[in-house]
């Protein structure tokens, strides 16, 4: 969802967030946002770069996790892939020593760098050409050479883990794709710096959404097609961010449904509730269009009593107006390393949002959880949420999560008549409105 610049009252804004993968993310780079958010979502694979505080998902059996004993006469397994990916570490580390070597050189030993200590002028391009070409030509030749003398020692099976590392990379796809075809029974995610390998729960339901099925249009629209019928809908979420909406233009584009973001807490120590400055002027729009209505707050609760303040604040915000759709906690990382959020471990976490959703129950509503890979597999114990319905939010075109969700946000980069800019995009796979 979108953000915009810091503030310098953190109690006045919205929270940043970055999101994985894109995973989103996975390979493609995030941009991280400083301040309040918007509608932009995340990508969920680049978070091994972001810093934050990083949480506790060990298998604790007071989190419901499984408690693992190591037997002594138990023979121990081979790992497949240890060796690859020591090769993996064995060749950045040759390819920063090749990097010192070269910046040596060409500092101090070369030519250009004795006329340089003379007094004579250097081309600085040039140099910086020799060097990074230099810096590549001796990594190429020690990679080369460390991959031959490998693979002499590799097993057949061995040798066809380190041929797909080779080939995936070669295709330009990233480690973390390759690392989740080769982990299918675990979710791989790149989040606190590290790669996080968290076992697929086999006891919580699953989704049965199949790749064949999924139709990417010409204007990137997501529609899920069974017996050559389109049986998803499609929908959008939007704040204050959107600007003004001509939402006649918004159903005409064939939107069925819309969140709208009616307020959020600020990251700041204080934590100031505000409200969406639009929410009101959107929510009724989207009535009069005929437009199925879903609202959603975004959290930055750090106790179950401000989640259910948070809560009391929405439901006198969305009295007046006709809301179809279940009501969002949006839960997300916040980018900024100080957000009052970040500092939660996951099972408090995980209470928070839990109250949250019982809130909105005891107000007359169906309460829905909005979360990204990162936060569903490291930042909450999504089993004792299982309960509540799932907004899920992932830049990829493929179903790479497994357990059950009823909406997809695919995209921050959308186009929808009535509304200047981008929007995020959304499709659901059933109608949220039963």
């Amino acid at each position: 969802m979108k953000r915009t610049k810091e503030k310098k009252n953190y109690d006045e804004v919205e929270l940043e967030v970055v999101d994985e993968e894109q995973d989103g993310v996975d390979g493609e780079e995030l941009e991280e946002y400083e301040g309040e958010p918007s509608d932009e979502e995340y990508s969920d694979e680049d978070y091994v770069e972001e810093e934050y505080e990083e949480y506790d998902e060990g298998f604790d059996e007071e989190d419901g996790g499984e408690e693992y004993v190591e037997y002594a006469d138990e023979p121990e397994k081979k790992n497949p892939y240890s060796g690859p990916l020591t090769i993996l570490g064995m060749l950045l580390l040759l390819a920063v020593v090749a990097l010192i070597g070269a910046h040596m050189y060409f500092k101090y030993w070369s030519p250009e760098a004795r006329e340089a200590a003379s007094g004579g002028k250097v081309d600085e391009e040039a140099l910086q050409a020799a060097v990074n070409e230099a810096v590549l030509a001796k990594e190429q030749e020690m990679q080369g050479r460390l991959l031959e003398e490998y693979a002499q020692g590799l097993s057949v099976g061995e040798q066809q883990v380190l041929d797909m590392f080779r080939q995936n990379l070669e295709d330009g796809k990233s480690l973390v794709d390759t690392l989740r075809k080769m982990y299918a029974d675990k979710l791989v995610v790149a989040s606190g710096g590290q790669y996080h390998f968290v076992p697929i729960n086999d006891k919580l339901a699953k989704n049965d959404y199949a790749m064949e099925n999924l139709v990417v249009t010409g204007d990137g629209e997501i529609q899920y097609v069974q017996g050559g019928n389109v049986v998803s809908y499609k929908g959008i979420d939007v704040s204050k961010f959107q600007g003004t909406i001509d939402w006649p233009k918004v159903a005409a584009d064939g939107v069925t449904f819309a969140y709208i973001r009616v307020g959020y807490r600020g990251y700041g120590e204080a934590g100031k509730l505000v409200e969406d400055p639009s929410a009101k002027d959107n929510l009724k729009g989207a009535n009069d269009a005929g437009i199925k209505t879903g609202v959603y707050f975004y959290t930055q609760a750090i106790t179950e009593a401000e989640a259910k303040e948070e809560v009391n604040m929405l439901l006198g915000i969305i009295k007046p107006y006709r809301i179809d759709c279940p009501v969002v906690i949006d839960v997300e990382r916040v980018a900024n390393s100080s957000a009052r959020m970040n500092k939660l471990d996951k099972k408090t976490r995980t209470k928070i949002v839990k109250a949250f959703c019982e809130a909105v129950k005891t107000g007359g509503y169906r309460p829905m959880i909005y979360c990204n890979l990162e936060m569903a597999a490291v930042m909450l114990d999504i089993a004792e949420l299982e309960e509540y319905d799932k907004w899920f939010a992932f830049y990829t075109p493929e179903f790479y999560y497994p357990y059950a969700y009823r909406v997809w946000q695919y995209s921050d980069k959308g186009k929808v008549q009535g509304i200047a800019g981008d929007v995020d995009m959304n499709v659901a796979f059933e109608p949220l409105w039963k």
